[in-house]
């Protein structure tokens, strides 16, 4: 039991001590990181202060992602790019602190939009990082081409976007949010409004105003709920994965030799000079003793 508890003493402090080089392992994405999480304890303490604790967890989640680039590096034994790095960082603080603690989703126009978009293209970086990781294993060697290496790098993409869309519709209809954001528009057409039941689009022009149970919503038009938002966040997703896919194909076909945006974005396996866990569990391993001589 004691040597068990010891065990797992030491497996943590290995750990965070390789944490702590990781961190620091590139000036650029260090720099990021730092100015970020420091951002996020003075919204934190701000949201504190105001006793908005929903906006003040916001900001403890984003405090914990910040480090999910380098708790990923470590326990993986992977070398994120530091432009990967990077633009996960600023994805995390521009989602959680910019958007839902600022607001920025209601107030900055497109700002969803261009988050989504994003996710598209490093949710496919992903998806052509899984396999090029996986091709390094011996267990589970295998050929791609270029082109369904790419296509699986889209289609991953396309099924992180749509899982997404599925858990802000449960989340809208079980949790009452409204994460699938309405849209004002002044023409619907729908069959629903045919009088005669026979399947016919009945089209309203020029919704100037709406109202429910006998009151004005007082906006000028009509309120579509959520369908618009999860298109077009879908379309944004689409765009981003076939981005990548297209710079991913040609990063592919010259196997890494071709400058490509796709370089910068994709992660290899750790070398030994920079494997800071193996690292630190071999600096408490005492060295073994040579024999005597006889």
């Amino acid at each position: 039991m004691l040597q068990s508890m010891e065990e797992d003493r030491r497996n943590r402090r290995t750990f965070r001590q390789a944490m702590a080089k990781e961190l620091r392992e590139h000036k650029s994405s260090f720099l990021v990181f730092s100015v970020l999480r420091i951002l996020v304890i003075v919204s934190l303490v701000r949201q504190i202060m105001r006793g908005s604790y929903e906006s003040a967890f916001f900001c403890l989640l984003a405090l914990c992602l910040l480090y999910l680039p380098s708790w990923l590096q470590v326990k993986l034994r992977i070398e994120l790019p530091p432009p990967l790095e990077i633009t996960i960082l600023c994805f995390i603080y521009a989602a959680e602190i910019l958007g839902e603690v600022n607001a920025f989703y209601v107030v900055v126009p497109n700002w969803d939009t261009m988050l989504h978009t994003l996710n598209g293209f490093l949710a496919a970086a992903v998806g052509f990082s899984m396999v090029i990781l996986l091709n390094d294993n011996e267990k589970l060697t295998f050929e791609l081409s270029p082109f369904f290496l790419a296509l699986l790098a889209f289609c991953f993409s396309m099924t992180i976007g749509v899982l997404w869309e599925f858990f802000e519709f449960f989340m809208d209809t079980f949790l009452h949010t409204d994460m699938q954001k309405d849209t004002i528009i002044h023409t619907i057409h729908s069959v629903t409004l045919d009088p005669t039941r026979s399947n016919q689009v009945v089209t309203i022009h020029n919704i100037q105003d709406v109202a429910v149970n006998g009151s004005s919503l007082g906006l000028p038009g009509y309120l579509d709920i959520g369908l618009i938002d999860t298109m077009k966040d879908l379309m944004v997703n689409f765009l981003g994965a076939l981005v990548f896919s297209v710079t991913g194909f040609f990063y592919a076909r010259s196997k890494g030799k071709k400058k490509t945006p796709a370089q910068n974005f994709v992660p290899s396996k750790k070398t030994a000079d920079r494997d800071y866990l193996q690292q630190a569990r071999q600096a408490l391993t005492p060295p073994e003793e040579p024999p005597e001589d006889p």
